[in-house]
């Protein structure tokens, strides 16, 4: 009876540790987790770019008058010298008002004047170097007698050179005064009639890319008419931040995403424009921004599916290895200075750090801390300490 008792007693206490054991058991905590591979890492800059026509004509119109339409489709192939791009009449002189008629009559009769009064100065100087010529005559005879002295004929001859002078400037001032009086009349002439059409044609081989003018119209000299261009000779231009422009250099290799299909083009950096300038993003940010301009690796196949203007997504790649050891960014967190992440061992979440090298939106290169196979937390939470137990949450 009494050992009975005992064994009561020593399974009720059993039973009394047991739950104590289990209230003081360490929580586990259920968490995704990852593994530390090895393989290819590339580091890329991201931005959106669009196709352009790298040789691109802008045909303007050479005289001012009225366009005929432009019957020309964008996308219609053109012939260099052959295909005409567009029909001009030059334009007729504008009709005088009252006003402006009257004050031309007035600069007419003004030039008619000054040409009468260059006409009299011409007389003029003519009377003064005839009566010149007929002193320096009589003074030479006079010096020959012996009955002047010779500084008398020096100042004949003298005089003699003056009027000649003044009888050239007084023919001159007569042709200056009749060319004005032109002028002045051509102001009062009606106006001509139009001349005969001139055609415009392509200055290049290609096709149009865009009507500037479709309808008739009266434009100006010198206005934008229509653009051709060759779209066999395609590019991309892109405008990165300056703080990524000056990681790029030319010939670096670059994948063309997002632009319709299903793998992506290839393509190399040609140029990275030395000027950059101002662009406010869609968040009202001023941003310094600077052009990178990109040839596809196959430009003939890229023309016959991409177009002028078309939206596509560039990754520059500025760091390549096909052999680094790296984790997801997701299982990595910033820790005082450093990085760190938690290793996963026999259930139980170790804090590691760690030291990273070079890293791209999805994978970071671990230098220090970690080795391949080991599993880390992705995405561990707040509450997760060093030494915890832990769980892999199944899918």
């Amino acid at each position: 009876m009494r050992l009975r008792r005992y064994t009561r007693l020593i399974i009720g206490l059993l039973i009394i540790a047991a739950i104590a054991a289990m209230a003081m058991w360490p929580e586990s905590l259920e968490v995704d987790v990852t593994q530390v591979t090895q393989g290819p890492l590339q580091v890329t800059i991201d931005e959106d770019g669009e196709t352009r026509v790298r040789d691109r004509f802008v045909v303007s119109a050479p005289v001012a008058g009225r366009l005929s339409r432009i019957e020309l489709e964008p996308g219609d192939p053109v012939k260099r010298g052959q295909t005409i791009l567009a029909r001009m009449t030059p334009g007729e002189a504008p009709l005088l008002d009252p006003r402006t008629r009257g004050e031309f009559t007035a600069g007419v009769e003004a030039a008619r004047a000054a040409v009468g009064q260059a006409q009299a100065e011409r007389e003029r100087a003519a009377a003064a170097l005839a009566r010149a010529r007929s002193t320096l005559q009589r003074q030479q005879a006079l010096e020959k007698a012996g009955a002047i002295a010779r500084d008398a004929l020096e100042e004949a001859q003298t005089a003699v050179l003056t009027t000649e002078e003044a009888a050239r400037a007084a023919e001159f001032s007569v042709r200056r005064a009749e060319q004005e009086l032109q002028v002045a009349s051509a102001r009062l002439l009606s106006p001509a009639p139009g001349g005969r059409m001139i055609t415009v044609v392509a200055p290049v081989d290609g096709v149009v890319l865009r009507r500037v003018r479709e309808s008739e119209a009266i434009v100006g000299s010198g206005e934008p008419l229509i653009e051709i261009g060759n779209p066999s000779r395609i590019e991309v231009i892109a405008d990165l931040l300056s703080t990524d422009a000056v990681r790029v250099r030319p010939g670096t290799d670059v994948l063309i995403e997002q632009w319709g299909g299903d793998e992506p083009l290839h393509a190399r950096v040609r140029r990275v424009e030395p000027s950059g300038f101002m662009k406010v993003s869609a968040l009202g940010v001023e941003e310094q921004r600077v052009n990178v301009v990109i040839d596809f690796a196959d430009p003939a196949a890229v023309a016959k599916v991409l177009g002028d203007g078309y939206r596509v997504e560039v990754r520059i790649v500025v760091w390549r290895d096909e052999n680094v050891l790296k984790a997801p960014v997701g299982s990595l967190f910033r820790r005082d200075a450093g990085w760190a992440a938690f290793v996963v061992d026999e259930g139980v979440a170790h804090l590691r750090p760690v030291e990273l090298g070079q890293r791209n939106e999805s994978e970071a290169q671990i230098v220090k801390g970690l080795s391949a196979g080991q599993t880390l937390v992705l995405h561990p939470p707040d509450t997760l300490t060093d030494g915890m137990r832990v769980t892999v949450r199944t899918q």
